[in-house]
């Protein structure tokens, strides 16, 4: 695992860089705190003190991409060389996509990816709820994801998401650590989604939320999000999301229930060289 000092090392580098440049950065931090520490992350440190950090984050056969230098040692090649090493070991891993990752208010960062040749694929909303009235959640039930619902969780994901067969058997695969829950949506018996719930810090993170095709449209997926937000503000957390500006559905969606978009973040895909 990383050390203590490793991650209090970023999380004052990411405090630093994002008071400076006004923009939110994405360091993955339910990956960060229990990934192996000689794998995915790159550090360059001058007198003890972490000067830049490059984090890659691995999605089944993706791997996303994003890093920081301390405002003071920019434009002296660090963040350069960490690239460097971080492609060697996107390559070494066989990752099939590399897709780079930029706050949507960093001149900077789009200036860094553009100049690799990277090119714009996507943009993604990050979303809090915000205090609203909430409707029924009578229909519904979240239970646990057990062993025996790998195969479900596997078909959701392709069916719902699109995602390839062997990326979604890779990710419903991985184990969370406790502060994390992966739960099965049933109504009436039948599993019709997937929902995963990761608190970090006092913030409550909704990832891989999904309904079956042929369940949408019937109201699910709100009283789901009515149910976990109930829970999780009751529990003294604060709710937030990520979904991609192009899915109107799941923006819309998002907003009937209270979350206000508050960053974004833009994706560029690259392609090595």
């Amino acid at each position: 695992m990383l050390t203590t000092g490793q991650l209090l090392a970023i999380e004052q580098l990411q405090i630093e860089c994002e008071a400076h440049d006004h923009v939110q950065l994405k360091l993955n931090w339910e990956m960060l705190r229990e990934r192996d520490a000689d794998q995915l992350s790159l550090f360059h440190y001058e007198n003890e003190q972490l000067i830049a950090f490059i984090g890659l984050y691995a999605f089944g056969s993706t791997v996303e991409v994003c890093g920081m230098v301390k405002p003071g040692e920019r434009r002296k090649g660090h963040f350069r060389r960490l690239f460097r090493q971080a492609m060697e070991k996107v390559r070494q891993n066989g990752f099939k996509r590399i897709l780079l990752n930029a706050p949507a208010g960093s001149e900077a960062a789009k200036a860094f990816v553009r100049k690799q040749g990277a090119e714009y694929a996507f943009s993604e909303h990050q979303m809090e709820w915000q205090e609203s009235p909430l409707g029924e959640t009578d229909g519904i039930m979240l239970r646990p994801a057990t062993q025996e619902d790998y195969e479900m969780r596997v078909r959701i994901s392709v069916l719902a998401f699109g995602d390839d067969e062997a990326d979604a058997r890779a990710m419903a695969s991985h184990v969370y650590a406790g502060n994390t829950d992966v739960f099965m949506i049933d109504v009436n018996e039948e599993t019709v989604g997937k929902i995963r719930v990761s608190r970090e810090e006092g913030q409550a993170w909704i990832y891989g939320f999904a309904i079956l095709p042929e369940h949408q449209g019937r109201g699910i997926g709100r009283k789901v999000l009515r149910r976990v937000i109930q829970e999780q503000s009751a529990a003294g957390c604060s709710i937030h999301l990520e979904v991609e500006t192009k899915n109107d559905h799941a923006l819309r969606l998002y907003e009937s229930v209270g979350f206000q978009a508050v960053h974004a973040q833009d994706y560029y895909s690259y392609h090595g060289g």
